[in-house]
This record gives structure tokens, sequence and C-alpha cells, in this order.
């Protein structure tokens, strides 16, 4: 792994998808090894053989790690998605999905073995005690936070604590050559889910979201409401590469655009018991347009949003197949700390289709697939797409859709060529955001005179930060086509200074001016109106 990759890790952050199962139990050793495994319960002799193996081995063994070992290939006999959770991983698993921590509210960087402020979390504890980006943070109370063999883990576990907790640090402002210290009360800092939203133009508001968490409705309606009050009456809902999150808020957003009474989709557990979910009269962006955007990494919630819609024969679905997860999975608490993610059910959208893709071939064949789309050309065109009559089902004024392995979009947008996916993969994984503060942190009073729109407007990359670029990346063993794509690595360069010195919105409406699907929502737009101006010319 080179250098970039591993630091190229945001703080607040971390996607934990790996679970398990605790599998306990006290084994009463006045029981003869030969009644070990009499007894009448299969989980009582797993407990039984786990504890022997504990007191009576020879060697010294974790048995916390065969549990572990165990827990995990038991759950490989069953769905890629049934999942366990170690004790370790909680904590970073309930914050994603809780939408919240408690910190001390900042992004950073580690810079030559020191913490580098990206930016301070607005009105967080931070920067209400005036840290600002370009910062070093030195110590924590007497705990040193630089040094070689300091991991991400490590400091974030310093810097973390109690809410009300206090913690002094000692910080290096370089832009001034000085020490100072500075006592941070640690509180509640929000991990976003709705990573971005602005006016793609005078009437198309965009929200971008990331996941389903606890916090996402209310990230949600925020970003609507806002966009409303700047003239939103149609929305490009982007959830591309959303891997989904909690079933009860994907149901709450489908609501916003489905009228009373519509299904929004179905469950149906072993047992065959049904249960239905409905839009109430609550939605406030009914009978609008609505573009949602997906590809083959929208999964689950996101799915359900997409399949809810598109069965109802509301707003127009955009992208690529979705990656096809029809499971329910609910966290049980095993006790100890950990839990397993169990999957209890399936759904179905509202025309009855399932739209799981098959893992009877098991778990590595279940994931293969995904990578197989971009081998049989599905990622370039709509006709490569494999279907089956047998789950064809149809919409309620006739549009025909499938089941049996993600949602097809109505309107497909294939993949661009494959130079240009390697610079949109360097960008997402953090390549020119890297690069990006270590330009800001030569001289940051070069941008002080720009404002959000000025920067927007005025603001162009010029040869020489773009040679910087390349001199970067051929440093850190990254080879693209450069020249070829020079407009497009400009607008992500100044896309990602942007993002550190104004916010993720600003950053997004630049990286949109390049994106294959928000000029095709654009040019859908542009065709409608066309259309309702040939119609009123001929009324």
């Amino acid at each position: 792994m080179n250098k970039i990759a591993r630091f190229l890790w945001p703080t607040v952050i971390a996607a934990a998808l790996g679970l398990g199962i605790f599998l306990g139990g006290k084994l009463n050793f006045n029981d003869s090894p030969e009644k070990l495994f009499t007894t009448n319960s299969k989980k009582d002799k797993l407990n039984r053989l786990i504890d022997y193996i504990d007191y009576e081995y020879v060697d010294e063994i974790d048995t916390d790690s065969i549990v572990d070992v165990t827990v995990n290939n038991i759950l490989e006999k069953l769905d890629p998605h049934s999942v366990y959770i170690p004790e370790r991983e909680m904590s970073q698993v309930s914050e994603n999905m809780k939408g919240d921590f408690v910190g001390i509210g900042i992004n950073f960087y580690p810079i030559k073995d020191t913490i580098a402020v990206i930016r301070t979390i607005p009105k967080g504890p931070s920067f209400k005690k005036g840290i600002l980006a370009g910062d070093r943070i030195l110590m924590a109370d007497k705990d040193t936070l630089y040094g070689k063999d300091m991991g991400n883990e490590a400091i974030i576990k310093k810097l973390k604590g109690k809410k009300g907790s206090s913690v002094r640090l000692k910080v290096y402002r370089k832009s001034e050559d000085r020490t100072f210290s500075v006592t941070v009360t640690r509180d509640v800092v929000p991990i976003k889910s709705v990573s971005s939203y602005f006016m793609l133009n005078d009437d198309i508001g965009y929200i971008k979201v990331n996941r389903f968490a606890e916090s996402t409705y209310k990230e949600f309606k925020k970003a609507l409401k806002e966009l409303q009050s700047k003239g939103a009456k149609k929305l490009a809902l982007d959830l591309r590469d959303n891997p989904g999150g909690y079933l009860n808020i994907a149901e709450r957003m489908a609501d916003e655009f489905l009228k009373d009474g519509k299904l929004i989709l179905f469950t149906k557990n072993k047992k065959g018991k049904i249960d239905k979910v409905y839009a109430t009269e609550k939605g406030t962006f009914e009978d609008q347009p609505i573009y949602v955007l997906i590809n083959g990494r929208s999964a689950s919630a996101s799915e359900i949003i997409a399949g809810a819609l598109q069965d109802n024969d509301v707003g127009t679905i955009v992208g690529r197949r979705s990656f096809g997860k029809g499971l329910v999975q609910r966290e049980m608490e095993l006790g100890d700390g950990s839990a397993v993610r169990l999957t209890v059910s399936r759904y179905y959208t509202p025309t009855g289709r399932s739209i799981q893709k098959s893992y009877k071939n098991g778990h590595k064949d279940y994931y293969q697939k995904f990578t197989d789309r971009y081998h049989n050309g599905e990622l370039i065109s709509v006709d490569s797409i494999k279907v089956a009559d047998s789950l064809k089902f149809t919409t309620p004024k006739g549009k025909i859709v499938y089941g049996g392995g993600g949602i097809i979009p109505d309107v497909f947008v294939p993949i661009g060529k494959n130079e240009e996916e390697v610079i949109n993969v360097r960008e997402s994984s953090g390549l020119f955001s890297y690069f990006a503060f270590g330009h800001l942190d030569e001289d940051r009073s070069r941008y002080r005179d720009y404002t959000k729109k000025t920067f927007l407007n005025d603001f162009t990359p010029d040869d020489i930060l773009f040679e910087k670029f390349i001199d970067f990346c051929l440093q850190q063993g990254f080879q693209m086509d450069f020249y070829g794509f020079e407009d497009k690595i400009k607008r992500y360069l100044k896309a990602a200074i942007a993002d550190q010195l104004f916010d993720s919105n600003l950053h997004a409406k630049i990286i949109g001016e390049d994106d294959a699907m928000l000029q095709k929502i654009i040019t859908l737009e542009r065709a409608v109106a066309k259309e309702g101006e040939t119609f009123t010319e001929e009324d």
C-alpha cells in the first residue's frame, strides 16, 4: 500500500460492514467428556465445545478468535448480508448509523506524522474555540498526537470522550508560526448522510444521500425545504454508491413523493407473514417531477425508494442497474457488546417483484456477479442487461419492469471511458483532496478574497497547479492520461479546493458540471420543455 492510500482516511466516518455472533455459555465440568455431545441442543454443543477448549486444551488459545471464526463460518452458510459485528467495531457502526458521535469536531489528515486539521465542523466544539484549517494538533491533555506509530484509531480514541468532558489541546498554527493551548469541550458532532445539496438550475434541486441513518430523514427534509425556498419545483435525488441503511428511513423518504395510500413495499418472512407499508398524506413533494440517480453500488434502502417510485409510475430512474439486495436485516444484541445483523425477511416492490440477486452459489460468486457486469458490457449498453421473462412485471400505467437482480433504470447512462473512470476513482478515493490540502497549506492567503460565488465563477486552476498535480501523482506511483483529460482534472482540482475552503455543496456543484447523469437530467428537462412548447403552439 502506498503512502497516499494509507493516509487518505476521513476522521469521522468509518464504514464498518463486518459483523458476527457470540456463542457463549458455561460448561458444567461435572459432566463427563462422553456427555459433552449427548445434549439434545445443537447450540449448547457449540457452547460446550468452546468452553471445553478454553479450560482444557493443552495450549493457550484465544477462544474469542475461535468464536469469531466459528460464527463467520456459520453465517457464510446463510446469505451474504447476515453478518456479525464484534464488540470492538460496535461503537463505529452505531455512530455511523445513528448519525453522530461525541468529539471535538474536526476532519484531519496525518501529515508527516502530525495531525493536520482539514476543516472544523461548523458550529462544532473546535470551530467555537477558533481552531482553523491547517492547524496541527500536537497534544491532547498529556497525550502526544504525533509520531510514526500513531495510527488513526489511536488518535480518534484520544480526541473522543463523554459529552461535556474537556480536553486541553496543544496546537501549532503554521500560518502564524506559533504554538498555543486551548481547552475544548466535547459535544455531539453530526456525521452527515446528506453529503451535499444545491440548485442544479433555476428549478431543479439536487440532494445527495450517501446512506440511510437515523438522522437521514431529518437532514433530507432540511435540504429539501431550503431548496424549495430557492425555487426548486423538481428534484434530482442522488442515491449512487448508497449501500442502504434503515428500512423505515427509506419508507419515510419514499412517502414524500407518493400519494396517500400508495404501496411503498411489502415484506415477507419465513412463516409467510406479509407486512405492507403505504404512503401517507404527509408527502411534501407529491405530483412534482423527481429523478432518482442509481448505479451498481446503490443497494437495499436505495433500491426501495427507486423501486417504489418506478412501480408507482412516479418520477424517472436514471443511471445503471442497482446492486440487487432485497433482504431485510434486524440487528440483535448478544449481551457482550457484540451484535448480529440477521436476515429476517425479504422485501418486494409494489408490483410484487423481488430485486434480490441469487446467492445460491456462495458469497464469492455473489459479489463476483457485480464485477461480471463490467465484463458482459452492461455498463456500456442497456441491451446487455440479462433479464428473465419469468420475472417480468407491469406497473399500473403499463410499463414493463423486472425483478431478480436490481432496479433497471428508466433512462440508462453508460460509464465513461476507462481513463475517465480511473480519474473518477482517484477523485472518490481522496487523491485530489489530499493534494489540495498540501497546496492550500503552502499559502492559504492567496484565496482569502474569494467568496463562494466568485470562486465558482472566476477561479480556474492554472497550468502551474496542473503540472504540480502531475508531479504529485507520479511521486505516489499513480498514472493516468493527464493531458488527455486536462479539463476534467482541473475541474476536480477546483472542486477539491472548494471543498476545503468552503463546503461540500460547492464541491458537488463543481463536480456536477462534468457529471454525465446530471447532464442527462438537464437534457431530459430540455426535451420536456420543448415538447411543451410544441404542444402549446399546436393547441
